[in-house]
């Protein structure tokens, strides 16, 4: 574990933010907005605060529908849960875990992992904290500070770990097809307990009630017994992949979310399925979590609002993206400068002043800036510092070869444009939308 001094002011700000914040009233539809981009994890608190963490690089803690923003990744956040205590841990694409105290101490990061973490889980005596990383491994973290340890031997990513009841032993989740149970203690596998085939995305463990959920990239969503591991519901529907689930507090619900939109709620001593709802009108749902009364399911998706809708009626609301972002629009009604922009681009960066929460800095006034040098964004040390001017060669030459090549270190995700033609539109494109209305007149 390392400490930055660069870090301390969000732990005071957490502190002060979990002091003052008050729940979001449940049995109603809402949404929270200000993140800049699709939200990736939702967690919810013994006070049902809710935390948020997005594809922007931020963590955003809500108080009566509003953001305290917790800033410091330095790539996009894919999980998030609350302590015992108040404090927060958040994991993400820059294969770092921050911790945000609640006491106001300065927050820190956790460093071991080799790949992006897309996980986290605590163990039920509050003591430690679980990692699933894309590196195949699984991080064990004390909380008392002791140094991590990592389980290994999946074939693949691993996205999703629980902890059993007791907290001496884990499940994890992989990309290899399997569910796994150690022994944390010493480190060994003691079950294989299912063989899928495809890709297991997420669990759900329910110790109490003695029963396994899991969603796979097929899927297939199937419950077993704990003990026995026979099936007891496969609740399997014509959609593919499971990207989420969630269960409540009392474990008599689980959610599960996929890859074309919908909200599965499934009762889960029937195992009935209780609502079916289209919650999105295109693209994935990334993130669920309940309220803690259980009356209300929050989710995450391309829409860069959370959304919450009472369970009982949720039939009857509009899905998520009513009045879409650009970057969801369809982009065969687009001039191909600007469908490269769409398609590549506009999910990070902004054309207007101002880098609004954003995954990049703003793009606006682009042509003849040095790299580096947008005032509301924190970049990446490869990008600090840097000489680079960008024009119409070096935009050219940055999806040319793409980003990690061009410029080895930078937070900008691995894409290219290889086709000559693209990369001439896009940079046509840009050159027109970011300069100021005075110049471009």
């Amino acid at each position: 574990m390392s400490l930055r001094p660069s870090d301390m002011r969000f732990g005071f700000a957490l502190g002060a933010a979990l002091i003052c914040a008050s729940p979001v009233v449940s049995e109603e539809f809402f949404t929270l907005k200000g993140h800049g981009g699709p939200i990736m994890g939702i967690a919810v608190s013994d006070t049902d605060q809710i935390a948020t963490v997005s594809f922007d690089n931020a963590v955003g803690l809500w108080s009566a529908k509003t953001a305290q923003w917790l800033d410091g990744h330095k790539a996009a956040v894919n999980a998030v849960v609350f302590g015992a205590d108040g404090t927060l841990y958040s994991a993400g694409d820059d294969f770092d875990i921050r911790v945000w105290p609640a006491d106001g101490q300065p927050s820190s990061v956790w460093s071991g992992h080799q790949g992006k973490i897309v996980a986290l889980a605590l163990s039920p005596d509050g003591t430690r904290l679980a990692s699933a990383s894309w590196d195949g491994s699984i991080g064990l973290w004390p909380l008392d500070g002791s140094p991590a340890s990592f389980l290994k031997g999946h074939n693949g990513p691993v996205n999703d770990v629980a902890f059993t009841q007791d907290g001496e032993r884990l499940y994890s989740a992989s990309a290899d097809g399997s569910i796994r149970l150690w022994d944390i203690a010493s480190a060994v596998e003691l079950q294989r307990v299912v063989e899928h085939g495809f890709g297991v995305n997420e669990i759900e463990v329910n110790a109490a009630a003695g029963w396994i959920a899991y969603g796979a990239v097929d899927g297939g969503t199937r419950a077993l017994d704990l003990t026995t591991g026979q099936a007891l519901a496969d609740l399997t529907l014509d959609r593919r992949p499971v990207l989420s689930m969630a269960q409540d507090t009392d474990g008599r619900q689980l959610a599960v979310g996929d890859g074309e939109g919908y909200i599965m709620v499934v009762d889960t001593v029937t195992w009935h399925i209780k609502r079916d709802f289209r919650a999105a009108e295109r693209g994935p749902i990334w993130a669920l979590a309940f309220s803690r009364d259980g009356t209300n399911i929050h989710a995450g998706g391309l829409d860069p609002r959370l959304y919450s809708w009472p369970i009982s009626t949720m039939g009857d609301l509009d899905p998520m993206a009513t009045d879409a972002p650009g970057y969801l629009a369809d982009p065969n009604t687009m001039p191909n400068g600007e469908r490269q922009f769409m398609r590549k681009c506009s999910i990070c960066h902004s054309l207007t002043p101002g880098s609004a929460r954003r995954a990049g800095p703003s793009l606006y006034d682009l042509f003849g800036r040095k790299a580096g040098t947008v005032r509301d964004y924190t970049y990446s040390d490869a990008l600090t510092g840097s000489a680079l001017i960008w024009d119409e060669t070096t935009i050219d030459a940055l999806f040319d070869i793409g980003p990690e090549e061009y410029i080895p270190g930078t937070k900008m995700p691995m894409q290219r444009i290889t086709n000559a033609q693209d990369r001439a539109d896009l940079v046509t494109y840009l050159r027109r939308e970011t300069a100021p209305k005075e110049r471009s007149k």
